[in-house]
């Protein structure tokens, strides 16, 4: 898995937001001290949440498994545009055969296939990746070879949330009853955020 923050809204724009309630402009420091300080209290301690749309991210993850993308489609307070499968299995059509299982294999499925470490799905998950290599060999149609793949195939996407419903993804994906890799993006997202930004979220996020 990796994540890149590809873009941020500057915590001036939030403060500015804030202010234009009150028309309290001259106090303002620019996204220093005295805006982080009011940025926090009116949107974390005091829930006037709305205040924190005002700022966005986005991130490009890469080398999560089309299983933990289903989870994340459920956060509806964001957008995501995620790599095609209609025009990228062809990186999987002309490769070796992963059969018969051992160790080189699975080290070369690990390209397309996010494991879980319990030998029983990963060796069924490289199983499916092999029946839709030799699919696409057989020229079918991406569309239709799609509905065979692995929930554990490999995918990625460029996705901007605002700080509020970050919050709300930290929150609940963080919990040590998540799906440990959604838990794992979680954690990730967090870290990859700018150190001048964390204290909005360090409140949402769950031990380790």
């Amino acid at each position: 898995m990796q994540i890149t923050l590809l873009n941020y809204t500057k915590l001036n724009i939030c403060a500015h937001a804030i202010r234009t309630c009150w028309q309290s402009f001259e106090k303002g420091d620019n996204g220093g001290e005295k805006d982080k300080e009011l940025i926090y209290r009116v949107g974390n301690k005091f829930k006037h949440a709305s205040t924190l749309e005002h700022l966005y991210y986005t991130f490009y993850i890469q080398g999560i498994s089309r299983a933990t993308l289903q989870e994340l489609a459920r956060h509806r307070i964001a957008s995501l545009s995620v790599k095609s499968t209609r025009y990228t299995l062809k990186e999987l059509k002309n490769t070796e055969s992963f059969l018969p299982l051992n160790e080189v294999n699975f080290s070369r499925a690990g390209k397309f296939l996010v494991f879980t470490q319990n030998k029983a799905v990963d060796k069924a998950s490289v199983q499916a990746l092999e029946n839709l290599r030799l699919l696409l060999q057989e020229n079918i149609s991406n569309d239709l070879v799609k509905f065979a793949m692995p929930e554990s195939y490999k995918t990625e996407l460029t996705w901007s949330i605002n700080a509020r419903s970050l919050q709300n993804f930290l929150h609940l994906r963080s919990s040590k009853s998540a799906l440990w890799e959604i838990r794992n993006l979680a954690f990730a997202l967090f870290e990859s955020l700018p150190n001048e930004h964390k204290f909005l979220f360090e409140e949402c996020v769950g031990e380790e």
